[in-house]
């Protein structure tokens, strides 16, 4: 039986090891809340308690990766406040154990913030231009990932994570004088997320770097005044602006290469 070590079972993570024990896997999956080890193992998914630092790993990472052929990597970047460790520090040390084990294929889970807010049109053939503390980390731990040359990897870089239970709207909903109405939108439902992974993995679609953004790219100004009076909220408003060369995320392989078609619109 294939078996997989998802690291990092959050809103994204948990979703996607159920459904993936759903479909047959075996899962391994990791924690940083002793409170969530026994919601994973009722679930079906073996829990581990596992903290990465720049330093170290606390938590038997060796038995998480033991066994398992593929490595999910779906864990936060975390580098807001000043003191915040550099998040490629924390892959470097995965990595020492990533190399031992039986791990042959890695996909990381990116984002779209290896993009410069004002870097217009991108595909996955575009040179990130990252201006923010986050979105430099991630590229250099897609960078040590992909050149690795222990194991196979390939990275998927989401746009904004939205679902029934996360949207922006509910956060931007009645505020007034926010910019950037004119920026496009770049965003993703959480099953498509799920759908993307899995797809990567049952193709072995390694060695590349993919888009997850959906195909829909309406303006901020309309799609979120249009959601709040989905949602019954009170619609945010936007400064007039003049247009600018905002960063628009085109999803190519998606389609063109996996073969995977989007399920949910914006």
């Amino acid at each position: 039986m294939h078996q997989i070590s998802v690291l990092g079972c959050g809103w994204l993570g948990f979703p996607l090891a159920l459904s993936l024990t759903q479909k047959g896997f075996k899962i391994k999956g990791s924690t940083t809340s002793k409170d969530k080890m026994g919601f994973l193992n009722k679930h079906n998914i073996e829990p581990y308690l596992l903290y990465l630092s720049e330093n170290t790993i606390d938590g038997q990472i060796d038995s998480f990766l033991a066994g398992s052929q593929t490595l999910v990597i779906n864990i936060p970047p975390g580098m807001r406040g000043q003191n915040a460790p550099p998040f490629s520090k924390k892959i470097e040390v995965l990595l020492q154990s990533i190399e031992t084990s039986t791990v042959q294929q890695v996909l990381f889970v990116s984002s779209t913030s290896v993009f410069a807010d004002f870097q217009g049109e991108v595909d996955e053939g575009t040179p990130p231009q990252p201006d923010s503390p986050s979105g430099k980390e991630l590229l250099k731990a897609e960078q040590l990932l992909m050149k690795n040359n222990s194991f196979k990897s390939s990275v998927v870089r989401f746009g904004g994570l939205i679902g029934e239970d996360r949207h922006p709207v509910n956060v931007l909903a009645g505020r007034e004088g926010l910019s950037g109405g004119n920026a496009p939108v770049n965003l993703i439902y959480q099953e498509d997320c799920i759908g993307i992974i899995e797809t990567i993995i049952e193709n072995k679609y390694w060695g590349k770097i993919i888009h997850g953004v959906s195909p829909e790219h309406p303006l901020k100004k309309d799609y979120y005044t249009k959601t709040a009076f989905h949602k019954n909220l009170k619609p945010p408003v936007f400064n007039a602006e003049t247009v600018r060369h905002y960063k628009c995320v085109l999803s190519k392989y998606v389609s063109n290469d996996l073969g995977y078609t989007f399920k949910k619109e914006l």
